[in-house]
């Protein structure tokens, strides 16, 4: 492989997978589309990454990124916004991206998905990764779907948030203080992302085509517990009340009335209806001869340097 495209590789996880790959093949051009690539600094120091200036929803723009490319990677997806939002990154993106891929001739494809994407879940955002993981299906690819629980690295906005927030507040009021998580470390999800593409030899993999992987950390957490935590290692614990239903929603829907991305949605609170958690029966990343790191054994060092 000498070319791969890489959606969504400015963002969290994108940052690790290219430094992933960059580690795995030095040789490896990664071509990462941005409608502003100057704002990926952090990514310009590795050799093998090319910025490019592109709308990757214009699917003629999309196409031509394919050029000369072997592979693509689909990290695309955003937590908040409103239906068409999701549908926009969730459905109609994945639905591009197979049209452009058929019209490129580039059939390997590795697409980011979420545990718990069901066409027929609770939320938007549950709805939309399942409806986006059916179409892929669809379309006849050499498909490797990666499905992982929350993300936590150092620069994630889920343990951070709750540590900032515990620093500036005596009290936390909880929504869904119990829905549960199965954490995933950033580093693992990108190492999985490597594996699928090529093997221990690092030639192509074709052993995962076809195959839907749970990724997951060790050990389930609720949230609360994941909260506290954060305010633990941070040096901010905080006394952490649990809301009842009612309440969590009121307080989700003032959170979507102050400007700029929400802390929390009301879509967040239905997604937590189902556990983030493995199911057990799809492989894991033990499968992918990855042991899983613990939540203990790397967010510590990050919080306590905030």
């Amino acid at each position: 492989m000498n070319q791969l495209l890489l959606l969504g590789g400015t963002g969290f996880v994108g940052r690790s997978v290219c430094e992933a790959l960059a580690r795995h093949d030095a040789a490896l051009r990664v071509v990462v589309p941005s409608r502003r690539p100057e704002r990926a600094k952090r990514l310009a120091p590795l050799p093998t990454v090319q910025l490019a200036r592109a709308d990757v929803h214009d699917e003629t723009q999309l196409a031509g990124l394919l050029d000369g490319c072997d592979a693509v990677v689909n990290l695309v997806g955003i937590l908040h916004g409103s239906t068409a939002a999701f549908e926009r990154a969730h459905v109609e993106l994945p639905r591009t991206l197979a049209s452009a891929c058929r019209a490129r001739g580039v059939a390997r494809l590795v697409h980011v998905s979420a545990l718990g994407a069901d066409a027929n879940g609770p939320s938007r955002y549950l709805r939309s990764k399942g409806r986006g993981e059916a179409l892929l299906r669809e379309a006849a690819l050499e498909l490797s779907v990666l499905r992982p629980s929350v993300i936590f690295g150092a620069d994630d906005r889920f343990l951070n948030l709750f540590a900032q927030l515990q620093a500036v507040f005596p009290v936390l009021p909880l929504a869904g203080a119990k829905a549960r998580f199965q954490p995933v470390w950033v580093g693992d999800l990108a190492q999985a992302i490597v594996r699928c593409l090529f093997n221990g030899d690092g030639d192509r993999d074709h052993s995962t085509i076809g195959v839907t992987f749970e990724c997951a950390g060790p050990e389930v957490y609720t949230l609360a517990e994941l909260v506290q935590l954060a305010g633990r290692w941070s040096g901010h614990r905080r006394p952490v009340i649990a809301l009842p239903d009612a309440l969590g929603r009121l307080q989700a829907l003032a959170m979507e009335l102050v400007p700029g991305e929400p802390l929390m949605s009301r879509d967040n609170l239905d997604s937590m209806r189902v556990d983030s958690v493995a199911s057990g029966t799809l492989p894991g990343l033990a499968a992918l001869g990855i042991e899983a790191h613990s939540l203990e054994s790397v967010a510590p060092a990050y919080l306590r340097r905030r």
